[in-house]
């Protein structure tokens, strides 16, 4: 098919579930953006229910941004929203019902679905937004449907989350045979793709793959064909596809050599302090997980140490190992060791595999609470947080004591604050909890809460407030700019190595 004539298979008021993450990973735009040309040109693809588990878009034109208009989308279920803006905006002016759940948990409800099951029965999301008693995902007043429900079986508590039928799945490989199996062998992850189009093949539903290229039926290696052509309807080929919205190939997304390229960690001095902070945690043999922002900061921080090796590194999108990269390719890795699909990742993380996860935080409060997947009334969804924070050891969530307008310097291995910052982000209470201290304190995790200025501990009492970086008041610095009042009892100081 071309892009106009898979576009055409997308009825009004179907449910379309997509393939992709950010930076352009495994994301069939040519097929997005003729379905986008076919609703503004009033010719249909009106309605429609969109399902994502983690985000995709370059927060202006692509990903979800093809699907961000009036009309066009009454429904999104998605993981992860913040590479669309347009889509925020919409979901905050109550024009389409806004659902966030988090990412393995749509990624493995795909997998449910397609497998006939009823739906997906899990502990992740307890005690967060996603739980039916604090709003069950629903992000907006547009939002009514329950979509998750409360169980209790063999006297513990799980949610599950509800099936629905997928009218339509559009997924992205490399390359396509003549009986329609899909290759991901030079794609930087393989995602959810099995899962959207088992989810729509065993739903009724058609599934349509974009690649880059077709090859007669045989070539392909067995071994690298991720999705049967059993479960793929149509073909779009699009010769000039781009691996990542940067380019054309580079082999060293994929493990095969390219450039050697080993990244540098921020030369932002308080992202730095962060990071070096957060690293004191580190064990050597563990596995480890980095979200988004001054976090990922620490796996940069490895890699410029030279101690990859040293540890297991994983992402959600599937990756482990190479050297993880930062800002828009987030979630892909130079040189990695193992790519799977995200699916089988997520599968890793909620069995309780990880042994510690730094993550963001853009709120949290006196009861360990941490929020970053509504701010300001934006829907940004949770992406993988849920899924990792909730099942990690150890969680070291990692960023800045406060945002906007703050102006701090280093100076001789001191802290100088000489302006904080407008908004708090150590708060009464936080707008959404995506992550759950009562749950984590039941659960036995160690939780840490690292700043430029001071590091925090969820202990049963409260959180504490365990180290100051030198040169920072107390009280001026730091008590009087939170909302809450930390449990203080013995503080150390930064080690020497964090202030270098």
């Amino acid at each position: 098919m071309s892009p106009a004539e898979a576009a055409l298979v997308v009825d009004d008021g179907a449910t379309v579930a997509v393939t992709g993450s950010g930076g352009g990973v495994v994301e069939p735009d040519a097929i997005f953006e003729a379905i986008e040309r076919r609703f503004r040109n009033a010719e249909g693809a009106a309605g429609l229910t969109l399902v994502h588990s983690l985000g995709l878009g370059d927060r202006n034109q692509r990903g979800s941004n093809r699907f961000a208009h009036d009309g066009m989308v009454r429904r999104v279920v998605g993981g992860h929203w913040t590479w669309s803006p347009r889509m925020q905006a919409l979901a905050k002016d109550n024009r389409l019902e806004a659902y966030a759940l988090p990412g393995g948990v749509i990624a493995h409800l795909l997998r449910e679905i397609g497998a006939g099951r009823p739906g997906l029965i899990t502990h992740v999301g307890l005690g967060t937004f996603v739980d039916p008693r604090n709003g069950g995902g629903r992000m907006n007043a547009a939002a009514k449907e329950d979509v998750v429900e409360l169980l209790q079986l063999d006297g513990r508590e799980y949610l599950r989350y509800k099936p629905f039928t997928v009218d339509v799945g559009i997924i992205r490989g490399t390359f396509a045979d003549t009986a329609g199996n899909i290759s991901l062998e030079e794609e930087p992850a393989d995602l959810d793709g099995y899962a959207v189009a088992l989810a729509a093949h065993n739903s009724g539903g058609k599934v349509i793959a974009q690649v880059r290229e077709v090859v007669p039926a045989g070539q392909l290696n067995p071994r690298n064909v991720a999705i049967p052509g059993a479960l793929v309807d149509a073909v779009v080929v699009v010769p000039e596809q781009m691996q990542t919205y940067r380019g054309r190939f580079d082999p060293s997304l994929v493990g095969r050599g390219g450039e050697f390229r080993k990244p540098q960690a921020s030369t932002d001095p308080l992202k730095r302090i962060i990071a070096r902070r957060a690293a004191l945690e580190l064990r050597p043999g563990d596995s480890l997980n980095f979200g988004f922002g001054a976090s990922a900061q620490v796996a940069s921080l490895i890699a410029e140490r030279g101690k990859s090796d040293d540890y297991c590194l994983t992402i959600e999108q599937g990756i482990h190992g190479g050297h993880m990269i930062d800002d828009d390719l987030f979630g892909m890795a130079h040189h990695p060791s193992v790519i799977i699909d995200s699916p089988s990742q997520f599968d890793f993380y909620s069995g309780g595999g990880l042994d510690m996860a730094f993550l963001g935080m853009a709120e949290m409060d006196g009861a360990g609470n941490v929020n970053v997947s509504k701010l300001n009334g934006n829907v940004n969804g949770p992406g993988g947080f849920i899924d990792i924070s909730q099942n990690a050891k150890t969680v070291v969530f990692c960023g800045t004591f406060d945002a906007k307008g703050s102006q701090v310097n280093i100076e001789n291995g001191q802290v100088q604050v000489q302006q904080h910052g407008r908004i708090r982000k150590l708060v009464n209470e936080v707008s959404q909890v995506t992550f759950s201290g009562q749950q984590a304190l039941s659960r036995g995790q160690r939780v840490l809460y690292v700043t430029e200025r001071a590091t925090f501990e969820l202990k049963a009492e409260g959180v504490e407030l365990i180290e100051l970086a030198p040169g920072v008041n107390l009280q001026r610095d730091v008590l009087s700019q939170m909302d809450f009042a930390p449990v203080v009892r013995a503080v150390r100081t930064y080690d020497v190595e964090v202030m270098q």
